[in-house]
């Protein structure tokens, strides 16, 4: 039986698919290969999508490779990488996406980065995973390798969300039981096979900014046991000195162990990932209400007290 790499060795011999030329493989699974390649008719760089030889007679994986360029077809975000394309070269079912040409977050890890940059990354991609579940789906991989960065001609970064043969719909999502995902960034409830829904890719969302922002991963979560036995009560240390206790308190609510204790969306996410940025620290995040609600409450709460005092007083 072969495996992906070695169905990539063959295409690499072959050089083309249809009127793509293959010219490196910029990334291998156990499934499907990702080329870089080149559009010879539109004359651009893209990103060509392959199954292995060895699934592509598997009907129900068939199915679920073409299902994943049918879900990016559908988004047509530009948050979320685009299709454009789709075939079969030689029995092998193949589509064609945008390349992202600022590569992945994934080679952006390596501690360096500074915290404001890193924050803008982490919230530019909750955004992004939002697009998703603003379409009922959610990714249940995200981590930095499927988060791309494509930079327009005016240099501007945009990152944009990838890879999605292991999203689901929400609708689904419920009776799911199987395990996956990458245990580094799975959440309890997902490492534990039990029902998940968009707050599961929050917590993903909540490692991925800690990795931005030190390099490193928050827990010693080799495997999804230590995961999920870990305390409450544990914090990640390293964070930058620079917005530590708001980076501390929002971290500590896209990461809880409960998924009631996460933030309610992944744009809610970014709002507070922006205020920290800002210099604002984590107003509101310690309920998780965004601060536009508190605000209407204070207001709503200062009328009362003084609809209160005037009867007193009357």
């Amino acid at each position: 039986m072969l495996t992906a790499s070695c169905a990539s060795s063959i295409l690499s011999v072959m050089k083309h698919i249809g009127r793509y030329r293959l010219d490196r493989i910029h990334g291998s699974g156990a499934f499907a290969t990702v080329w870089q390649g080149f559009d010879t008719e539109l004359e651009i760089t893209v990103a060509v999508k392959v199954l292995a030889e060895n699934w592509a007679h598997q009907v129900d994986v068939r199915e679920r490779f073409l299902d994943e360029a049918r879900l990016l077809r559908r988004l047509s975000s530009d948050r979320v990488v685009r299709v454009y394309d789709v075939g079969t070269h030689e029995g092998q079912p193949f589509f064609v996406m945008d390349f992202a040409t600022g590569g992945t977050l994934a080679d952006r890890v390596d501690g360096s980065l500074a915290p404001d940059r890193a924050l803008d990354l982490a919230a530019q991609s909750a955004r992004s995973v939002q697009v998703l579940h603003d379409a009922g789906v959610i990714h249940r991989d995200i981590k930095p390798s499927n988060l791309l960065v494509d930079i327009d001609r005016d240099g501007h970064e945009r990152v944009v969300v990838a890879d999605l043969g292991s999203a689901k719909r929400l609708a689904e999502a419920s009776g799911i039981t199987v395990t996956t995902g990458t245990p580094s960034y799975m959440a309890p409830e997902q490492a534990l096979g039990r029902g998940i829904d968009e707050r599961s890719d929050i917590y993903a969302l909540g490692v991925v900014t800690y990795v931005l922002l030190t390099g490193t991963l928050p827990y010693d979560i080799s495997d999804p046991i230590a995961l999920v036995t870990r305390k409450a009560s544990d914090r990640p240390g390293r964070l930058p000195a620079e917005h530590r206790d708001a980076l501390n308190s929002v971290l500590a609510r896209a990461m809880a162990l409960e998924p009631d204790g996460r933030p309610r969306s992944a744009e809610e996410l970014a709002d507070a990932l922006d205020r920290v940025a800002a210099g604002e620290g984590d107003v509101g995040a310690a309920s998780g209400w965004p601060t536009k609600v508190i605000a209407s409450l204070s207001a709503a709460l200062f009328v009362a007290c003084g609809v209160v005092t005037w009867l007193v007083v009357r």
